[in-house]
Formats: structure tokens, C-alpha cells, sequence
């Protein structure tokens, strides 16, 4: 593309891991424009916070980290999360003069001239020294695969498409998944279903206590040698367990948290085991969920035998000019936060031109 703009890194998604890149590329002294463009999908800012379901509020978010200069302060527990992590990103925006154009569709990346990248884009394509891929996951909702699926006659919907609790009222609920989110809609859901059913792959594991630094770097170890192995990351929730709060004491004391194993097939009227064990279902809820969003880097032949993108740090080590922030244990807050940093000072000793200003 002839027309391509030049740019020296391109930072694709503006949540948490993409904000905090941008943030740390004007503190190596790159600007808006020649030195760096934030390329965003969603309509507006806030990252996948702005599609969480309303009843999300910000005094339930487990572990929101502030971005890097800027503390989120005063906020009212009782406000969506949605609203609240919206307009705070939308002010670091402002805040730093990050420039993010949205909604921009990254369509490709592939290898362009002069040893650049081309980034396609639904408005226009940029050739970059590096890229910064901070897209996240929440574009892609893992839904298992399941003997019967489609026979179901009642709703299948995923987290990604869950809006509150209200439309279960009176209905017959099975809730599939033992992350936060799972144990989230479950706490909701059951005061106003007629019944609800817990069900996960493994028995969940519950953590009690404070969550301190030494367990929290043991936890993304675990995660970072499968990036490091070229596996696809697993979340950091799998490893450090689920905190044991009041309201989840609460839910298992009412019997709400009663786990079941993995049903072996999905009836036309609800899901059955292999020893003829059988729930009626309305709704088959999956809070089984995402995968990273990487469709966009294809073209470059990133993945590794193993499913995944072996990562060293945040470098891509098939093409250390790409970066991957948010993709294994930074997908956290905190973890986001290091990465954009991280990924920022590897991208300065790259063998190319230094940081370029605004013309």
C-alpha cells in the first residue's frame, strides 16, 4: 500500500494493556502521529469494561489497578463498573493527549517494506518499526462444544452476552464455568430463578486469606512458562483460585455454590450425565470464557505448534517487533500496567530509527 502513513509503533486496542503502552511510548519521548497511533475497535473508551452487564458494579470488581500516572479515586462502588472504568480511561485519554482513533478495525498485519510492518486498518493502512497488540479477548467468547448442543430447545447465552439477572426470573438456570464470572451470575441469578445449577470442568478451588505478592508472582510464573512453551495461555484466576468473600461464603452456606461435574450431554430439555443423572434447563448460561483476539496477526505466522505464541516477556519470539500485552499473566490489571512498560523498552533497542515527533 503505496498510501500507507508511516509511523514508528502502531498500539492496537485501548483497554487497560493499551492505554498503559501508549502511556509509557510519550514517556520514551514517541508523540502522537509519527511516533505512535492507538488504533481502537469499541466506540467508545473504557476497553471491554463498557460492554459489561449493568449490575457489574465497580464495588464488586475484583482487583481494578489503576493505570500507570493516574489514580482512580472517589469512585461509587454502587455505579456500574461500566460507567465508572469508562469515564476514568476516557479522561487518561485526555489526560496524557493519546489521540486513539475509533472505531478502527485492525484488519491484518503482515510484512511490509523496508523490514516495517503494514497494518491494514478499515480506515487506511500504517507501516510501523513495531507493533504493540493489546486487543484483549473480550471479542472472543469461548463456547465448548457439547453432545446434543444443538438440540437444545431453551436460550444458550455466553458472559459476553449477559445483560443482568432479570431476565431469568422464573426460569431454570444452568450455569456452566468456575471463574468469577460463574460464581458472579450464579450469586445474581439464583434469588430470582426458579432453580439454578452450578456445573464446571474441575472442582473450583477457593482461596482464603490475603492474596500477597510472593503467591501473586508464583501465580503468573505458572501462567508465563506456558506463553514461554508456545501454549495458549491459561488464566491466572486457574491458579490462584477464587476469593472466598462474604457474598461467596454466603452462596455456599445456601447451597447456591453446589458444584456439579461436567454433564456428559445436552437434551432437548436440559443436560444429562453418564450415569443417567438428568437437570431440566431454560437456559444454559457458559461462563467459559475468552480466548485471545490474534485473528488480525495471521498473516505473519506467529503460532507455534502448540496452539499458542511462544512470548518472551511481551516479545513475540518468532518477530521481536511484535508485542503482546494483556495476552498471558498480563492480562490483569497490575499485569497490563508492567507490560505496556516492558514492551515499550524492548521496542527501543530495536535496530531502527529512535523516537520520531510530530511533524
Amino acid at each position: 500500500m503505496n498510501d500507507a502513513r508511516e509511523v514508528e509503533v502502531v498500539v492496537v486496542g485501548a483497554g487497560q494493556a493499551g492505554l498503559s503502552s501508549a502511556y509509557h511510548l510519550r514517556r520514551a519521548g514517541y508523540e502522537p502521529g509519527r511516533g505512535f497511533v492507538v488504533l481502537d475497535h469499541s466506540p467508545a473508551a473504557g476497553g471491554a469494561w463498557q460492554f459489561r452487564w449493568p449490575s457489574l458494579t465497580y464495588g464488586k470488581v475484583h482487583g481494578m489497578h489503576a493505570l500507570p500516572g493516574m489514580e482512580l479515586t472517589d469512585a461509587d462502588p454502587a455505579r456500574p463498573s461500566s460507567a465508572v472504568v469508562g469515564e476514568y480511561f476516557a479522561a487518561y485519554e485526555r489526560r496524557f493527549d493519546l489521540r486513539v482513533r475509533r472505531p478502527v478495525d485492525v484488519r491484518a498485519v503482515r510484512e511490509g517494506s523496508g523490514g516495517r510492518l503494514l497494518v491494514a486498518t478499515s480506515v487506511g493502512a500504517w507501516r510501523a518499526r513495531a507493533l504493540i497488540n493489546a486487543t484483549g479477548t473480550w471479542d472472543r467468547p469461548f463456547w465448548p462444544r457439547c453432545p446434543g448442543q444443538e438440540t437444545f430447545r431453551g436460550r444458550q447465552l455466553h458472559t459476553a452476552q449477559y445483560s443482568g439477572p432479570e431476565e431469568f426470573a422464573g426460569l431454570r438456570v444452568v450455569v456452566v464455568g468456575g471463574g468469577a464470572s460463574g460464581t458472579q451470575h450464579l450469586l445474581e441469578i439464583a434469588p430470582v430463578a426458579a432453580a439454578t445449577t452450578w456445573v464446571t470442568r474441575r472442582p473450583p478451588v477457593f482461596r482464603e486469606g490475603p492474596f500477597d505478592e510472593n503467591a501473586g508472582r508464583a501465580a503468573v510464573a505458572l501462567v508465563d512458562e506456558r506463553v514461554r512453551q508456545g501454549l495458549p495461555p491459561t488464566s491466572v484466576v486457574s491458579v490462584t483460585g477464587l476469593p472466598l468473600n462474604e457474598a461467596v461464603r454466603q452462596g455456599l452456606a445456601d447451597g447456591v455454590l453446589d458444584r456439579r461435574p461436567m454433564f456428559d450431554r445436552i437434551t432437548p430439555d436440559g443436560v444429562e450425565w453418564g450415569d443417567g443423572r438428568h437437570v431440566d434447563a431454560d437456559v444454559i448460561l457458559w461462563a467459559t470464557g475468552f480466548r485471545a483476539a490474534l485473528g488480525h496477526l495471521a498473516p505473519l505466522g506467529l503460532r507455534e505448534p502448540g496452539g499458542g505464541i511462544r512470548v518472551h516477556g511481551t516479545r513475540v519470539v518468532a518477530d521481536p517487533r511484535v508485542h503482546l500485552v494483556g495476552y498471558d499473566p498480563s492480562a490483569s490489571t497490575v499485569g497490563a500496567n508492567r507490560a505496556g512498560r516492558a514492551a515499550v523498552r524492548d521496542i527501543g533497542r530495536l535496530p531502527a530509527s529512535p523516537p520520531t515527533a510530530a511533524a
